[in-house]
């Protein structure tokens, strides 16, 4: 990707490098796919945020998020 993106977390300005992928299944259909971008600093903050409100999908790299995620 040539636009630089940056991580999802509060006050965060660094270059994300992770695409967290999450669903909500109370708000969305299943193949619905959220996501937050993660520096390497909040990635794992970020992802047992999800995890443990059962949101959490997987993670991927920055160049791999699908074309259907939002």
């Amino acid at each position: 990707m040539s636009e630089e993106l940056q991580c999802s977390a509060k006050d965060c300005r660094a270059s994300a490098t992770r695409a967290i992928l999450w669903n909500n299944p109370r708000l969305h259909t299943p193949e619905r796919k959220k996501t937050w971008l993660a520096c390497d600093d909040h990635l794992d903050h970020l992802r047992e945020f999800l995890t443990l409100r059962d949101f959490y999908l997987t993670d991927v790299s920055i160049d791999d998020i699908p074309e259907d995620a939002g």
